[in-house]
């Protein structure tokens, strides 16, 4: 359980705040009394889960490219942050097939420009960087990936992770010495990240969602892929542990982290649909034959290591997962309470979940 005296003051670097995960860890880091400075080159979407928060005026943000090194360097040096987390990327598959040479700038380079403007700062700090599941090769077999397991992502959006990772790790060793460094660094990979908030396009939950406010149906690519659906707060959660963790260990630096669900979650996509469908009567959806670019029918995580070294652990059923995401939907539509209320709500509603566990 993260308690609020933990991140108190504390000076947090948080790139990609404006979209989905970010605006997430943004708004409880905010909640925790942290003082955010976000960096992000825009607001990826619209509608934002970022912009309807309305937390701007409550945190520092710069609007920039992390691939202007020179100004992110400076910005690192100016507020001396005492935690990092770097989630600013290209995320969406089907889009680095369109652009992969904005994919692989954004994600390879993008992550070498957070390692040098780290190399440049004197303070203590511990520094998140995100990677994927899809950075890992995957064979699709049934068990989870566990993180000594080889990467090498097929897509390249899943190979410009992979890449990344590389070169954190090549950094780490070249630069950030254990045990003569100031900065300590960990990787944290996360599978399929869904909740309220997130309106990415060709992603499966915001195309679900948009289709029950328009009255249309949804069109399904891969009703049959498996995938590890994850409510976003549970990933966050496993962020904010490690960064702690990182904090006070000098053990973990250098070390990748999984945080995936329980495997029993591991459902097919039309099974998440019809999930959907109960909480939403609204959704109705089909099969779509033409498919232009690769999916992976299966992939999952072992994140034991996670539970066992961080006392991290996934909390919320596969159904609990789809209430609060439809819950979060609705409510936004339904124009009920404020985005800021609800997504404070749920936060709460996570913690307590937390807690009853105890």
């Amino acid at each position: 359980m993260i308690s609020k005296k933990t991140f108190l003051n504390k000076k947090i670097i948080i790139t990609g705040h404006t979209g989905f995960k970010g605006s997430w860890l943004t708004l409880w880091l905010h909640k925790l009394g942290a003082r955010v400075i976000g960096i992000s080159k825009d607001i990826p979407t619209k509608p934002s889960h970022f912009t309807s928060l309305g937390i701007s005026k409550y945190i520092k943000s710069y609007k920039m490219d992390i691939n202007n090194t020179s100004k992110l360097i400076k910005i690192f040096k100016k507020h001396k942050p005492d935690f990092v987390f770097h989630l600013a990327a290209q995320s969406i598959v089907s889009k680095s097939y369109i652009n992969p040479l904005e994919t692989w700038r954004t994600n390879l380079m993008g992550t070498l420009n957070i390692l040098e403007s780290l190399r440049s700062i004197k303070n203590n700090c511990a520094a998140v960087i995100i990677t994927s599941d899809k950075a890992y090769k995957n064979l699709e077999i049934s068990r989870g990936y566990k993180e000594n397991d080889l990467l090498g992502g097929i897509d390249p959006y899943g190979a410009s992770k992979s890449a990344a990772e590389i070169v954190i790790q090549s950094h780490i060793k070249s630069f950030f010495l254990k045990n003569k460094n100031n900065v300590k660094i960990s990787v944290a990979r996360a599978g399929n990240v869904i909740g309220g908030g997130d309106w990415s396009k060709n992603r499966l939950v915001p195309d679900c969602m948009r289709s029950c406010l328009q009255s249309k149906k949804v069109l399904i690519r891969n009703p049959n892929s498996t995938r590890p659906w994850q409510h976003v707060l549970e990933v966050i959660n496993g962020y904010l542990i490690l960064a702690l963790n990182l904090k006070r260990k000098q053990k973990f630096h250098g070390e990748a982290f999984n945080f995936g669900p329980n495997l029993r979650t591991n459902k097919k996509v039309k099974d998440v649909v019809n999930k959907m469908k109960k909480n939403w009567d609204r959704l109705i959806w089909k099969k779509i034959k033409t498919k232009n670019f690769f999916e992976n029918k299966l992939l999952q995580l072992d994140s034991s290591k996670s539970k066992e070294k961080l006392q991290w652990k996934s909390v919320l059923t596969f159904d609990e997962t789809i209430e609060l995401t439809v819950d979060w939907y609705k409510n936004f539509f339904e124009k009920k309470d404020s985005t800021m209320r609800k997504s404070l709500i749920q936060i709460k509603q996570y913690e307590n979940k937390i807690r009853s566990l105890k």
